[in-house]
């Protein structure tokens, strides 16, 4: 089975439910019983706790749900108007290397954005992508502020993955603030409709399904 299969899940989908749903997939497609595939969707407003999340990076822990998500990474948030892309991938077949895995999820966020005339950036020692926001005020020590668009967080489970990215196209940013994100302080968060540009969430499929061959290829 090679080909991957996509779905758009209407609604949105409860978190707890969705993760048994994804484990459940994970485990046919290690075991050869069903296709490679890539869900997406949207959760309601809540909180998940990575591996390395630490207690303090929650700051309001009674805003939204908070769920442990057992994928890589610390403090996200997951809500309306963001775009979660769950990718459930054999890497026995795709080649045994993580970081590159991660590195193509980068590089595809990076194409989807890129066909909205949106240059997205990784920086060394964050995991995720970035946007210079040359229009808001600097740092303190002069350099251009950075915001984060998308986030990375993913687990393998005998070798096939799961969890995957998300990127904000119209989320209510101050959503964020019951966090530190990814346990970065210094830096905010942006969307595509933040930036001013009218995306829609039909609009972000249809990049990620046009610029996904680019950089998984079967």
């Amino acid at each position: 089975m090679s080909a991957v299969e996509w779905s758009i899940l209407p609604g949105l989908s409860p978190y707890r439910e969705t993760l048994e749903a994804m484990e459940t997939r994970v485990a046919a497609i290690r075991a050869g019983e069903a296709a490679e595939a890539i869900w997406l969707l949207e959760h309601p407003a809540l909180y998940t706790a990575g591996t390395s999340a630490r207690p303090e990076d929650l700051v309001e822990p009674e805003r939204f749900p908070v769920h442990v998500a057992g994928r890589g990474g610390q403090y996200t948030y997951h809500g309306p108007g963001q775009r979660v892309a769950y990718v459930m991938l054999d890497l026995d077949r795709r080649g045994r290397d993580v970081r590159r895995f991660v590195t193509a999820l980068e590089d595809w966020v990076i194409a989807t954005l890129a066909e909205f005339n949106v240059r997205g950036e990784r920086r060394e020692g964050r995991v995720g992508v970035w946007v210079v926001r040359p229009d808001r005020p600097a740092g303190l020590d002069g350099s251009p502020r950075e915001d984060k668009i998308a986030a990375i967080g993913v687990k393998l489970r005998r070798w096939v993955s799961f969890h995957g990215l998300s990127i904000n196209v119209e989320p209510d940013l101050t959503h964020f603030e019951g966090i530190v994100p990814c346990g970065i302080r210094e830096h905010g968060v942006t969307s595509l409709v933040d930036l001013g540009l009218p995306v829609t969430m039909q609009d972000l499929d249809a990049a990620l399904l046009r610029t996904f061959p680019q950089h998984f290829p079967d």
